[in-house]
């Protein structure tokens, strides 16, 4: 159904849909909250582009269009860890088991080919869909961090979640 690969700079222009839309957004990057314009969204996917992490583009097989990417940042080789992140922009593939099936594929490359002992993430705690998501791949819960974000005029939590390479090979 889909297949990961590495991001053009022709990409942006799903992005240009996907951050105007206020619920592909809601749960995702922060920064996705302040970019208006096409400018800025061209600013800030050219840093992602220039990024030393793995960052590659979800695509459909059947269309070759791009839904969304994933990847691993803040990659840390002294501690052999990393943040792991999703963002599936068109909605038309939601619930469907992309995001899972993408999860396992990302955190197979941070533990096989860049050597990582333990990949994190943070989502927010009303995303119940994603915390359901992340445990089936394996994630487990750490902590919180309260009132972390703020959505809708309201403060929520954000969970901290994570997942060790010797967990992931029992799994």
């Amino acid at each position: 159904m889909v297949n990961l690969r590495v991001l053009s700079s022709d990409d942006v222009k799903y992005f240009y849909n996907w951050i105007n839309d206020d619920e592909s957004i809601k749960y995702s990057l922060t920064v996705f909250q302040r970019l208006q314009s096409e400018t800025d969204i061209d600013k800030w996917f050219s840093k992602l582009l220039d990024d030393s992490g793995l960052c590659l583009g979800i695509e459909d097989i059947d269309t070759g269009k791009l839904i969304g990417y994933a990847g691993i940042c803040s990659i840390s080789d002294i501690n052999m860890s990393g943040e792991y992140y999703i963002f599936i922009g068109d909605k038309r593939y939601w619930n469907r088991g992309i995001g899972t099936y993408v999860t396992n594929e990302i955190l197979k490359i941070g533990f096989t080919e860049y050597k990582l002992n333990r990949i994190m993430l943070t989502v927010s705690d009303i995303n119940g869909a994603g915390v359901k998501a992340y445990e089936k791949a394996g994630f487990i819960y750490e902590g919180r961090m309260r009132k972390a974000c703020y959505r809708d005029e309201v403060f929520h939590d954000k969970l901290i979640m994570s997942v060790l390479r010797e967990e992931w090979i029992d799994n």
